[in-house]
């Protein structure tokens, strides 16, 4: 691959506005992080939603609200969280596709998260992957821990493959409860992945930037933001997400691989077009 896919995670669930004052929670916020982002080297977005009093919500009225506001600030691919803050219902995680976004997440296993267990049984992913199909919604599939590709291998033996036709996945590190951030573990999984598949990896925390670096020189994509990574370095707050995209950009820039255009990343992801409105008078 010539260029690097860089995703922007910009909230996230589990973080709180009052602890984190630049974390993106209104539609006017997450707007205008989706253009800065943009600006600054992104091609899609990775989007948890919050309600008006900034807590994690599912609810199909906030999401639909969230896809236009991003697809009418940007051009970025619109990717939805299907796994939500950890508790929410299975039903409520696939009425997620409802809100139309071109991609979204489907999490390969559960997996202790901290003190809870995020939980995502075979009989729901195998549900979740096939209402994706039936919608051409684009997975990315998202991978904790190395057992759950062989869980990805079973998923993709059962119900072949994703729209578009081609399998990415984020390699999600540093959790507590998951793989660790680490050399070794990154490779061992890059080997297990499907053949022909493209992957991201998330460094969690302090995994951030070994996780990068470790990512580009594997000749994968990345992935950051706020959702992940609070800080640029010990003590130092990111200023925002446009910050931790702009650093990703300059470390895809010198492993001469310089980030993809949303464009682009449509193409290399299997992404279908998004609609565009025929021009008032143009109709029929």
């Amino acid at each position: 691959m010539a260029g690097t896919l860089i995703t922007v995670a910009p909230t996230g669930a589990e973080t709180a506005k009052a602890d984190v004052p630049a974390l993106p929670v209104t539609l006017e916020e997450l707007a205008a992080t989706a253009r800065a982002c943009q600006a600054a080297g992104a091609a899609m977005i990775h989007i948890h939603v919050r309600d008006a009093a900034a807590r994690p919500t599912l609810e199909l009225g906030y999401l639909r609200e969230a896809v236009a506001a991003v697809r009418e600030a940007s051009a970025l691919v619109i990717q939805l969280s299907t796994g939500g803050a950890v508790g929410d219902s299975e039903a409520d995680r696939i009425a997620v596709l409802d809100a139309e976004p071109e991609a979204a997440s489907l999490s390969c296993g559960s997996v202790n998260f901290g003190d809870d267990v995020f939980v995502n049984r075979w009989s729901f992913l195998v549900a979740l992957y096939t209402a994706m199909q039936d919608r051409g919604v684009v997975p990315e599939f998202e991978v904790f821990d190395l057992g759950q590709l062989s869980t990805l291998h079973r998923l993709l033996d059962r119900c072949g493959p994703p729209p578009g036709g081609h399998v990415h996945c984020d390699l999600v590190m540093g959790v507590p409860g998951g793989m660790p951030g680490t050399l070794p573990a990154l490779a061992a999984c890059v080997a297990a992945l499907p053949a022909g598949a493209s992957f991201s990896a998330t460094g969690v925390g302090r995994a951030s930037l070994p996780v990068a670096f470790a990512t580009l020189a594997a000749g994968g994509h990345l992935r950051i933001g706020l959702e992940d990574t609070l800080s640029v370095a010990p003590g130092q707050p990111a200023r925002d997400n446009s910050q931790l995209v702009e650093r990703a950009a300059t470390l895809a820039h010198l492993a001469l691989r310089p980030p993809l255009t949303p464009g682009e990343a449509r193409v290399m992801l299997g992404v279908r077009p998004v609609p565009v409105a025929a021009p008032r008078g143009a109709e029929g």
